[in-house]
């Protein structure tokens, strides 16, 4: 999620991104280390509601009030290195109220979780806030009811760019958003209380690593995703100038310590590695998937995407140009008609909802931001609405 108050406009945007050629290759940094295997402890698989699964009880779900529903096992497959999508309309809008009146609903993060959709996302109106809605099925996702987070102990202020997830060693919901100067967190024990949110912590005791003032220019530093393999967690952000950053901590520690911040991934062209990266471990494939955010060079939102056999990398491109990409408005469909040619900041449906971030290679499912192309202003007033793609050249 960007802060463009001294970024060009949308219009100026497209000037600026020609300049460099869309051949700029990535500088990558990245150790080597093996695969890790997913922690023992794993929670609430998240099956689609069409799916047929086993309702059990597992001990990693104590303090979560009901069963989780495990997914039957599918076919081994891998992902495709060309990508194809269809696309809803539009699910999730504001709901404006007498003390919100919300423009925009984006940067969504979902679980399905206990036979319902969990969906989290920003708010805005004159300032950025969370929000949190839950159904049963994606035709209730309109009608559901939004619950404003700044009426918990999350408070008011600056909050966005949600990231939810049950971390398994200590049975808890972490939700994760950024607050401009630093990345924060709340706990909840039952992800279905709006109101069991803590009061927000603070990841870094010293604020802004080094290594991110060091480089961030004139960008901001947002968009921060958690990761965990069996021995550490990986704390990830953007900062809009064409830097991936990279802060990691033991599993035992998380989520403090989080320290030894590097450089994952850059571009000479800060528009090709934008904002909004997403990371997941493929299940069954010991590697890992991820995509990140661009503005293409007709100044529209895009995603790219790599593979690497750890969380660490190296990274090996899988889909990441404008005529080849993970997802951008020349490879999807809208049976609807077509109320976007952005595909913006979103998540994966996953086939967990622990700390793993584990999703299956098959039949891809993405929660977006999209914006009708006729909207033009201000970048935090436009009015972003959440919509689904669904992946329609699945190779299993």
């Amino acid at each position: 999620m960007s802060l463009l108050r001294h970024l060009p406009s949308r219009r100026s945007r497209l000037a600026v991104a020609v300049v460099v050629p869309l051949a700029a290759v990535s500088a990558l940094t990245a150790v080597v280390t093996p695969a890790s295997a997913a922690a023992e402890c794993s929670v609430a698989h998240a099956a689609p509601a069409r799916w047929q699964g086993d309702s059990n009880s597992t001990p990693c779900t104590e303090g979560v009030s009901t069963t989780t529903t495990t997914a039957p096992r599918q076919a081994a497959g891998s992902l495709p290195s060309s990508f194809r999508w269809s696309s809803s309309g539009i699910l999730i809008s504001p709901k404006p109220d007498a003390t919100h009146p919300n423009v925009a609903v984006k940067d969504p993060s979902v679980v399905y979780h206990n036979g319902r959709y969990h969906v989290f996302a920003s708010t805005y109106t004159d300032g950025y806030n969370l929000m949190y809605t839950s159904f049963a099925d994606w035709s209730q996702a309109s009608s559901a009811t939004h619950h404003y987070l700044d009426r918990t102990a999350i408070g008011g202020g600056y909050k966005a760019a949600p990231q939810v997830f049950y971390f398994a060693p200590q049975r808890l919901w972490y939700l994760i958003y950024q607050t401009g100067s630093n990345a924060s967190y709340s706990t909840n024990r039952d992800i279905a209380n709006p109101q069991g949110w803590s009061a927000p912590k603070n990841f870094y005791a010293d604020g802004m690593p080094k290594i991110i003032q060091d480089n961030i220019g004139d960008g901001y530093w947002v968009d921060f995703w958690n990761i965990c393999d069996s021995a550490k967690c990986y704390l990830f952000s953007s900062d809009d100038n064409g830097h991936l950053y990279r802060s990691e901590t033991s599993l035992s520690q998380f989520p403090n310590g989080f320290t030894n911040t590097v450089i994952a991934m850059q571009d000479a062209d800060r528009y090709r590695l934008f904002e909004a990266a997403n990371l997941y471990k493929i299940r069954g494939s010991g590697q890992y998937l991820l995509i990140h955010e661009a503005i293409g060079s007709d100044g529209r939102r895009w995603f790219r995407s790599w593979t690497a056999p750890a969380i660490t990398g190296p990274w090996t491109a899988l889909a990441d140009t404008e005529d080849n990409p993970f997802a951008r408005a020349n490879n999807v469909t809208f049976p609807d008609g077509a109320w976007t040619r952005d595909i913006s900041h979103g998540e994966v449906v996953r086939t967990n909802v622990d700390q793993t971030m584990e999703i299956s290679p098959c039949n891809l499912r993405y929660l977006y931001q999209g914006l009708d192309p006729g909207a033009d202003g201000e970048y935090n007033r436009l009015p972003w609405r959440l919509g689904l793609l669904t992946q329609t050249n699945s190779t299993c």
